[in-house]
């Protein structure tokens, strides 16, 4: 049988934890400095000083094994999902130009319906809303700024939603951006945390100027997220926006989704589009897509629109909170061509015809007139099942990318994104790893031995792949979209000079491996 070594592979996915087998306690490759350092980690409230390798006890990472091997295989994660506008148009005096449209929150995951101790229990008889939240601006000042409560609502897909309408910024603001603030509460008054959202530009009102790649600020990019809305006559109350439920677009009133712009080939399949580089210009072909569900509209030309007219001839750069209209392409008969429009909550076509004042207009109806804007999401995931605290779980840490570093019997991972502190460490599967802390942006671990997973990895043929997550020091349990896989290496096991010679094609799978895996000893992989 031959002997293996293993290779170290990055996947970004969604990891199914399989049964953890025993394993002896975790093996990494550089030890401690000293015991001292040892010893700030002998109780679950201490934190490590930067710059220092440090580990949990044995005694606490006993304990926080078994709770993270319970979140693995329970998958009783929470997470928060905060969806708003790239921008806000800025109030004057006493108008109230509340945002649109209105940020909204989402709340998935089972461990919302888990009673935190008691053995990870089900509340028996309890339904609704276990949280409540409040949002509001941040505040420059550091004051407390208004906030709107949100009550959330459960939907069809068990998800938690809830979203505030009245929230605006005033023109005695003068930040050029801001953050929306989350507060959640649990049932019973005990604060969950606060969650911030990304920034959002503070504009006066949409530019009306042709708009220059130079100054590519309120351009919308091929890929980038967006949202249409429809406001009748330019009441606030007759506003719909372009929506997906049960598999079916629609023009709600209450919730909005997210779809990612892309610039579309004329000559590709719906079901298969080459995503296209560069800024979307009026004129373009382009594809909306739902970031949820995945459903796609056939692909349309965007149009300006001024004055009810879409504008044929018209090639410049698409700019934030512009009006424009969606084509779809094709000769018709009535030769001003068919658009995406509303009616009450359906979305349909429209005919348009064309203008008889100017040849490169087709007169357009209010339904068929749409304002776009750039959208983004944050989302913050965590489990307090394996958590004895009644800490705020914020600031939740959120990893963006990976980079490993060496290979063979040492390599080091360093996680790069935010929201990192000093309590923090990196795990693999139910493996801790030895952890440095470096900023609030950077942290950095041992890969563990691939020991650690099994005693019998020596004759493994196949990859082991488990997650990486953090886990804070008081036991509080951050799951990730990435995880890691150690990769079988062949090599033989040296034998008697007599000895046969292995049948051909016996380890055809481990020498394919070997070919692909073993030419720099490892490859980083990011797939996202």
């Amino acid at each position: 049988m031959p002997l293996l070594k293993y290779s170290l592979l990055i996947w970004l996915n969604t990891y199914s934890p399989a049964d953890p087998a025993v394993a002896p306690s975790p093996l990494t490759h550089l030890s401690l400095r000293d015991r001292s350092e040892m010893q700030l980690q002998s109780e679950a409230d201490r934190q490590s000083l930067p710059g220092t390798w440090t580990r949990s006890s044995p005694e606490h990472a006993t304990i926080l094994r078994g709770g993270v091997r319970r979140c693995l295989q329970q998958q009783c994660e929470q997470t928060v999902r905060i969806l708003h506008a790239k921008v806000a148009q800025k109030s004057y005096g006493n108008e109230k130009r509340f945002f649109c449209p209105p940020p909204c929150v989402y709340l998935s995951g089972p461990g919302w319906r888990v009673k935190p101790g008691q053995d990870q229990a089900h509340q028996a008889g309890e339904t609704g809303p276990t949280v409540c939240g409040y949002m509001g601006l941040d505040s420059a000042s550091g004051s407390a700024a208004e906030t709107q409560k949100l009550n959330f609502e459960q939907q069809s897909d068990s998800r938690e939603f809830g979203c505030t309408k009245t929230l605006y910024i005033s023109d005695a603001d003068k930040r050029k951006h801001f953050r929306l603030v989350l507060r959640l509460v649990l049932r019973g008054g005990r604060e969950l945390g606060t969650f911030h959202s990304r920034l959002i530009k503070v504009i006066s009102k949409p530019s009306q100027k042709k708009q220059s790649l130079k100054n590519t600020d309120l351009c919308i990019s091929s890929g980038s997220k967006v949202s249409l809305f429809n406001r009748l006559r330019s009441q606030t109350v007759s506003t719909r926006y372009l929506s997906v439920q049960d598999g079916a677009f629609v023009a709600s009133a209450r919730q909005w989704a997210a779809f990612t712009l892309h610039l579309a080939d004329g000559h590709s399949s719906q079901e298969d589009f080459p995503p296209r580089e560069g800024y979307v210009r009026y004129g373009s072909l382009v594809q909306l897509v739902c970031t949820v569900t995945g459903i796609t509209l056939p692909p349309m030309i965007i149009r300006k629109v001024a004055k009810q007219c879409a504008l044929l001839d018209v090639d410049e750069p698409i700019s934030q909170l512009h009006k424009c209209a969606f084509q779809f392409p094709g000769s018709s008969p009535g030769g001003g061509g068919t658009y995406l429009c509303l009616a009450t909550e359906k979305v349909v076509q429209f005919q348009a015809s064309p203008c008889p004042k100017e040849a490169n207009r087709a007169l357009l109806n209010d339904s068929s007139c749409w304002t776009i804007i750039g959208t983004e999401a944050v989302e913050f995931s965590f489990s307090t099942s394996l958590a004895c605290t009644r800490e705020p779980v914020t600031p939740v840490p959120l990893i963006s990318t990976l980079e490993l570093s060496g290979g063979g019997d040492v390599a080091t991972l360093e996680l790069h994104g935010e929201n990192f502190h000093a309590g923090l460490k990196v795990w693999f599967g139910d493996v801790e790893a030895e952890t440095m802390y470096r900023s609030p942006r950077s942290l950095v671990c041992v890969v563990p031995d691939v020991a650690a997973f099994g005693s019998d990895w020596r004759w493994l043929r196949a990859p082991i792949t488990v997650p990486v997550s953090l886990v804070r020091a008081d036991g509080l349990f951050y799951p990730s979209a990435f995880s890691f896989t150690y990769t079988p290496e062949y090599s033989a096991r040296p034998g008697p000079p007599s000895a046969p010679e292995p049948a051909t094609g016996a380890d055809a799978l481990l020498e394919s491996i070997h070919q692909e895996f073993t030419r720099t000893n490892f490859h980083l992989f990011i797939q996202t």
